[in-house]
């Protein structure tokens, strides 16, 4: 008995939603996956911004799922997974899911990379507000209608949450470049791995260096 597939994409902003940018990608990645294990019944597409909590285009996908009998696929788990709120109501439904780009993934490795989300978005907060902080002791006056100060606060506070994230970020780097992998060949490994930048993003070899460059 063939498998059913219920596909749920994500785009972030309505014109990326209208563009279609982004979504041919997704499309290819799941008909891809979906071609000889079963059929696709339905596609749901949920055009939101990163900071959206609510997602009604996952909940009919996730409800859906569970009145057929289901498998739930989306085509990159390594962006999806860095969204709390995506993570949250998948493990709620407890319904099957597979993901292209990490077959092999589980609800073990969900909580893994939630928590590593997490963590990370509270250490750049952290530093952020601190940044704030110093530069209000300073006596920078915070909200000053002079975009002077406060463009420099905004700077140091950007550099400071780099630097950390450079920190955290540089002894994996280094152990793989001992290994002798090249740049290219670290960012392909991080990314392998689902191991976000600071900004979220795709490692690239300028990344990878950029961290390095740092230390």
């Amino acid at each position: 008995m063939s498998r059913v597939f219920v596909a749920y994409y994500r785009v972030s902003t309505d014109r990326q939603g209208r563009s279609g940018l982004g979504l041919d990608a997704q499309r290819e990645a799941v008909a891809i996956h979906v071609a000889g294990r079963g059929d696709l019944v339905a596609e749901f597409t949920e055009v939101e911004s990163g900071r959206k909590v609510d997602r009604p285009q996952l909940r009919a996908a996730l409800d859906l799922t569970v009145r057929r009998r289901a498998t739930l696929v989306i085509a990159r788990l390594d962006r999806l997974a860095r969204n709390v709120a995506f993570i949250a109501k998948l493990m709620d439904s407890r319904v099957d899911f597979v993901a292209c780009d990490m077959p092999e993934a589980n609800r073990l490795t969900l909580h893994i990379l939630a928590a590593v989300a997490e963590h990370e978005r509270e250490l750049i907060s952290q530093r952020t507000r601190a940044a704030l902080a110093a530069a209000k002791r300073r006596g920078t006056r915070l909200g000053n209608p002079t975009p002077g100060p406060a463009l420099q606060c905004a700077r140091a506070a950007l550099v400071a949450a780099a630097d950390g994230f450079a920190a955290n970020a540089r002894p994996l780097i280094q152990d793989l470049r001992a290994a002798g992998l090249g740049l290219r060949a670290i960012a392909r490994e991080l990314n392998r791995r689902s191991v976000p930048t600071a900004r979220g993003r795709e490692w690239q070899a300028s990344t990878v260096r950029n961290v390095l460059h740092r230390g």
